[in-house]
């Protein structure tokens, strides 16, 4: 009873992160039930499994916020379910040990961009409103669709930072998109797997108590991106991107730091993240009046307008 209680908290944690900020679900999750013994396709298949529920109701409550962009759901979408479908299939015969490393490095490379760009200039506003196209986006989803029925996580890692990065889209927007398509995911990675391993190694009870857990969060998290100025809010996501591949980094073959070392980049990494967001926060108060969510908004209402205009 403990250890199910345990996993809701988890799952609810999990889900208020991955909602804020475009992910985190999955990565939590799995790692949890690889700690405690769990084998990695049983493991990825329970998280899945709760994520049709937790990402259905996070993709309601996102839309409900006025969070998502339809048509970078659809492109992004299907490729990744695609992408998920193969991943979870052959997840028993394939292995992402070798390129995990050079993926969490491109991330990484990202997260900083991400952080960097956003704490000391606020949001890219150069692209801003323009349209996200099929040739960027389909590619994208069908190797991040891969990477999270692989490794158990991984969907938006890969999607929030490298939509975040074109500047094209409103930060609550990109999270919103990622959230709700990563329910086709989340589906076609479920029926990989009942193909791949079946459903004798999948605990249901603990698939439902994940579930219950991100269903409670979920409209919370989406809340939160609405009213989240983007300034703030692209730091935040970029210190996520930065912490979780360097963990993937030192505990990868590739370098395999000892414990110590850790310990010191993880401090490191979160001292420097608490102050990009201590930096973001304090100019936002300096420059409301085009640095809120409502400013941003109005600004993508022009652009649309004059679009409409030139049309």
């Amino acid at each position: 009873m403990r250890s199910l209680i345990l996993l809701g908290l988890v799952g609810f944690a999990a889900q208020l992160v991955d909602g804020a900020l475009g992910m985190a679900y999955g990565v939590t999750s799995t790692t949890l039930l690889l700690a405690i013994g769990t084998n990695a396709a049983a493991a990825s298949a329970t998280v899945h499994l709760a994520e049709i529920g937790t990402t259905l109701a996070s993709g309601v409550s996102h839309w409900r916020f006025g969070n998502i962009d339809w048509k970078v759901v659809a492109r992004i979408g299907v490729p990744g379910a695609a992408g998920a479908f193969a991943g979870a299939t052959f997840l028993s015969s394939l292995s992402t040990e070798v390129a995990a490393p050079i993926m969490s490095i491109i991330l990484l490379a990202l997260g900083l961009y991400v952080l960097i760009r956003f704490t000391t200039f606020g949001l890219p506003r150069g692209n801003l409103g323009k349209p996200l196209r099929r040739r960027f986006l389909a590619p994208l989803g069908l190797v991040a669709g891969f990477i999270d029925a692989t490794g158990g996580g991984g969907w938006g890692p890969v999607g929030t930072p490298a939509i975040l990065a074109s500047g094209r889209l409103a930060p609550r927007k990109v999270i919103g998109s990622i959230d709700a398509s990563e329910f086709l995911i989340a589906i076609a990675a479920s029926v990989g797997f009942f193909f791949g391993i079946g459903s004798e190694n999948i605990d249901f009870a603990w698939v439902g108590v994940l579930l219950l857990g991100g269903v409670i969060a979920a409209p919370i998290a989406a809340w939160l991106v609405r009213h989240i100025p983007p300034r703030i809010l692209g730091s935040a996501v970029g210190g996520v991107i930065i912490l979780t591949n360097v963990r993937t980094l030192l505990r990868s073959d590739l370098i395999d730091a000892p414990g110590g070392v850790q310990a010191a980049a993880y401090i490191g990494i979160a001292a420097v993240w608490a102050a990009a967001i201590a930096y973001s926060w304090r100019e936002y108060h300096r420059d409301k009046d085009t640095e809120s969510v409502e400013a941003v908004e109005a600004e993508l209402g022009r652009r649309a307008a004059g679009d409409a205009t030139t049309a």
